[in-house]
């Protein structure tokens, strides 16, 4: 950490983000504009398809929230879930199968990691809800920035599913 005047610099974005103090500089840190170099951990083809969603993500202009947000993806087994003390989205290769729901799906995410940031309560009820609309809002994004028809297709196809859903509202 610089100092310059009466105004601190944070350059070093925390290994974890767990503490008190912890939290506070990550959100320091993302509202002076910092982005995230995202790491990605996994097979090839889990990387092919990460840097698919990547693309869908850049191509609905979120690329800047969620950069600043999440910084690692990793491919493991299990249930694909936020880690949020590890700024990291876990995800398995069936999560990541469909890159239009997955890049949906990650928005959600970082989403969620910028209530935690916030220290707002990001699970459950309102929260969940707020988070789908989050992830509504990508898709809808998606769907109008794209020139790809089948890109187009699948966020009307998620869509309709989540107007569907008791979630949606």
């Amino acid at each position: 950490m610089e100092t310059v005047g009466v105004c601190v610099l944070l350059t070093d974005f925390p290994e974890r983000v767990y503490t008190a103090e912890e939290v506070k500089t990550a959100k320091e840190l993302v509202n002076q504009g910092y982005k995230h170099d995202i790491v990605v951990e996994g097979s090839d083809k889990f990387k092919e398809k990460i840097s698919q969603v990547l693309d869908l993500i850049k191509t609905a202009g979120y690329s800047d929230f969620f950069r600043a947000y999440i910084r690692k993806i990793m491919e493991m087994d299990g249930l694909s879930q936020l880690r949020e003390t590890e700024v990291a989205i876990w995800a398995n290769k069936f999560a990541v199968e469909n890159p239009v729901d997955a890049a949906s799906l990650f928005v959600q995410k970082a989403h969620s990691m910028k209530e935690y940031l916030d220290g707002e309560l990001y699970y459950g009820g309102n929260a969940e809800k707020r988070s789908v609309a989050k992830r509504v809002e990508f898709l809808k994004t998606l769907s109008e920035k794209s020139n790809d028809k089948e890109v187009k297709e699948e966020c009307e196809r998620l869509l309709q599913m989540w107007k569907e859903s008791s979630l949606a509202f």
